[in-house]
């Protein structure tokens, strides 16, 4: 999980401030010193996490937070504010023209940081927004980029401009707003070629479409895992092409988040989306404010709450609240309530944005093991629907085949339906339990599981 190192050292430091009833100038220096030991670990820029200290310590030695009810919770506080800071403050949506107008954004990035992936990510989020984009296949070098680029359209049913890969990309750009004008679409998105490094050619390349095309934002695809190489390469795409805005990728990945922490003060241009995971539709809008919670284990639920918004159905929420009330649910509810989950970013991620849970996800593992998920999902699959429905009739033989279709051990379907069973009698139990907050009338913001 991203930022998971960097977090647990910062959570264990805010621990001990918390646990001292009144801090010393002394405590709240021992303590930042930790902090920036923790932020160059995480290979966040050494001049970004020397200014972010500087901010901090002038702050937390005040008078008002050593003498302050909780001061632990106050440099707390001053940390969290200095952190958004460092990272934006305002979240930064890409510029658009108006919706009669053609905007044109041109993708940029070195190869392997998932620039043709998130190009398509990009589309779907604007088509979602009422937008009509036309998805534009300017790397002609790298093999099968311009049908990766077909696919990934094809998932989002964003149409993809292309004329192979024997035409200069300029010449292709400027057909495609040419296509883009007669046929009705107002966003061009030009998936540029990347290289393994930064090199004149591709730098020449970019400086020629913008010279005959009119792009209006020049977005930076960066991977985070690479840390630090990351902001390099945001500088010198900024220095020699100008950037408007960055997307993070794979910061879900075992990235010490460094990249995410230092691309805004380093370059000063926004980050506006973070790559989540592999689907297309694991992008995320960047809100500082929220990254900072979740770093310092926070939680981030207004994230939380949209991603269920957004992927939950209503109908099928109230539906389940209704069996789970009779419990009269079976394993297919229970399937589709995983899969529900699966497609919010798995049940680690989903806990880790609730207040608090983060320092307490070590302890947990084996109930938030998503690997553990997928052998559930693999042991309903193996079920007939009649044991699905009825899960009564699963006696030793059937338990066995399905164990063997699944790939597990007899044990792990017995676990599973015994479980299962508990499950439904505590509903019974708490027959009022899903009526109150969190279902009915009075709420919309329903947990699948």
């Amino acid at each position: 999980m991203a930022f998971e190192s960097l977090s647990d050292k910062l959570q264990n430091i805010f621990k001990n401030l918390r646990s001292k009833g009144r801090l010393t100038e002394a405590d709240v220096k021992a303590s930042l010193k930790e902090v920036k030991m923790a932020l160059l670990e995480a290979d966040v820029s050494f001049k970004v996490v020397k200014q972010f200290m500087k901010a901090v310590q002038e702050r937390a030695v005040g008078q008002d937070v050593l003498n302050g009810l909780n001061p632990g919770q106050m440099v707390i506080k001053i940390v969290n504010e200095e952190m958004v800071n460092l990272m934006g403050a305002e979240t930064t949506e890409i510029a658009l023209q108006p919706a009669g107008e053609i905007t044109v954004l041109m993708m940029m990035g070195l190869q392997g940081a998932g620039k043709t992936t998130t190009t398509a990510k990009i589309a779907g989020k604007l088509k979602s927004k009422g937008r009509k984009p036309l998805l534009v296949a300017c790397d002609i070098y790298r093999p099968a980029a311009i049908q990766q680029l077909q696919i990934n359209g094809d998932k989002q049913g964003v149409e993809v401009f292309s004329m192979g890969d024997k035409n200069k990309p300029v010449n292709i750009a400027k057909a495609a707003i040419e296509h883009a004008s007669k046929n009705g679409h107002n966003v061009v998105i030009l998936d540029t070629a990347g290289r393994l490094h930064v090199d004149e050619d591709m730098m020449n390349e970019l400086i020629e479409i913008k010279e005959n095309v009119t792009v209006n934002q020049s977005l930076l695809v960066v991977d985070a895992m690479t840390g630090q190489d990351a902001v390099n390469v945001a500088s010198m795409f900024d220095e020699k092409i100008g950037i408007d805005g960055v997307i993070l990728t794979k910061l879900d990945g075992d990235t010490r988040g460094g990249a995410a922490l230092s691309i805004r003060a380093v370059t000063g241009k926004p980050i506006l989306y973070i790559g989540m995971g592999e689907k297309l539709s694991d992008l995320e809008q960047f809100y500082p404010d929220r990254m900072a919670s979740r770093i310092l284990g926070m939680g981030d639920v207004l994230t939380l709450i949209e991603k269920v918004q957004n992927d939950i159905d209503e109908d099928k929420a109230r539906e389940m609240e209704r069996k789970l009330r009779k419990a009269e649910f079976g394993f297919d509810d229970y399937l589709e309530q995983m899969q529900q989950i699966k497609k919010m970013g798995g049940l680690s991620d989903l806990l880790g944005m609730i207040p608090g849970m983060g320092a307490q996800m070590k302890n947990i593992d084996e109930v938030v093991d998503d690997k553990a998920m997928s052998r559930v999902e693999a042991m309903i699959l193996s079920m007939t629907p009649q044991e699905r429905s009825n899960p009564s009739v699963l006696n030793p033989s059937r338990k066995k085949r399905i164990a063997d279709g699944a790939g597990v051990n007899i044990s792990e379907v017995n676990r599973l339906v015994k479980q299962f069973e508990q499950g439904k009698k505590m509903m019974k139990q708490l027959p009022g339990m899903m009526g109150g907050k969190m279902g009915g009338k009075r709420g919309k913001f329903r947990l699948p599981f």
